[in-house]
């Protein structure tokens, strides 16, 4: 199989169901891997209902399928919302099917208390790191982040001059505001200059501008070869875009980072399960057990409901007093 991804353009899918639901997600603008979860579980779902074509298919097959999912494969809920959301897609955006009311078997909740490092590990875990890395890691611990939102951070997200940071198009495609933790303004600061070079030689280059989600790119199409635009941690190499077909300079590999956390996590001697989610668990845990409420802590990690966050008081040590990033204390 080729390293390099086809552009969309060329690749509209195989089955006549298949080229109708890309072109409903393509007409959404929906996310490159959005479109990639989605056709794998229409995959799925077709595979269960054959002979039968999707075409064929409706309520009765699609409550089959998700209750196979809870029953037979033990899928997690979380995993069966997922594919409800996806083949409620196909069938009613991509298919033009109406579903109707749905009654399947719900994989059952399973409540999972997360890993938490100490202030000390996540300390020893730092030092193993390399610059680069280790600033994204302390961002990410000190600011309550998940990982895509960590790489898709550009320039005009971070404010050092009110110490604060924009999560644009979070999860449910929700925006945040966030803090950036004091002790990293300056390495944040030094971490933009250091950028300067990279973006003149690209558009020395005339390398093509960034990645913008469709509706912008549409509206501004030169945005993309703006400064403020540019990804705060950018890949040293260009890629090829698997939407566009076109080689540009992509944020971060997520595979990348992942590998170094793992990496500085067994340097470190951690007896711990050490992803990079494990850093914003770590941070509420932290924040929890310095008294910030918890309506505060759910603000910052951008929780739709205070029940998720509720999950960090099962693993605090004691609780206390001051609302400062944990990066800080």
């Amino acid at each position: 199989m080729s390293a390099v991804p086809p552009p969309a353009a060329a690749d509209l899918g195989g089955a006549d169901w298949e080229r109708d639901l890309i072109k409903a997600c393509r007409e959404r603008g929906f996310l490159w891997r959005t479109e990639e979860t989605y056709r794998g579980w229409a995959a799925r779902f077709a595979r269960h209902v054959a002979p039968q074509s999707p075409y064929q298919a409706g309520a009765a097959e699609l409550e089959s399928f998700l209750s196979d999912l809870a029953v037979r494969l033990r899928a997690s809920r979380s995993t069966q919302r997922q594919a409800l959301n996806a083949l409620v897609f196909l069938l009613q955006e991509g298919l033009h099917r109406q579903v109707g009311e749905l009654n399947f078997r719900r994989a059952e909740a399973g409540r999972r208390v997360p890993t938490v490092l100490t202030r000390e590990e996540c300390g020893r875990l730092f030092a193993q790191l390399d610059e680069k890395h280790r600033l994204m890691a302390e961002l990410m611990y000190g600011s309550g982040l998940r990982l895509m939102e960590l790489l898709r951070l550009r320039i005009h997200h971070v404010d050092l001059a009110r110490m604060q940071l924009t999560v644009h198009g979070g999860k449910g495609d929700k925006d945040r505001v966030t803090m950036v933790p004091a002790r990293l303004a300056a390495g944040l600061g030094r971490q933009i200059e250091d950028l300067r070079e990279m973006f003149a030689a690209d558009r020395r280059e005339n390398l093509p501008g960034v990645w913008l989600p469709e509706g912008l790119a549409r509206k501004y199409p030169k945005a993309g070869e703006r400064w403020e635009w540019q990804w705060l941690f950018p890949s040293r190499e260009t890629s090829v875009d698997p939407a566009t077909g076109v080689r540009r300079r992509h944020h971060t590999l997520d595979g990348a980072f992942q590998n170094a956390i793992r990496s500085a996590a067994a340097a470190a001697k951690l007896d711990k399960r050490v992803t990079p989610h494990v850093l914003r668990h770590s941070f509420a845990t932290h924040l929890l057990e310095a008294g910030t409420d918890i309506r505060t802590v759910q603000d910052l990690l951008g929780h739709e409901s205070v029940e998720t966050t509720q999950i960090y008081t099962h693993v605090m040590v004691k609780p206390g007093m001051g609302v400062r990033s944990p990066l800080d204390g």
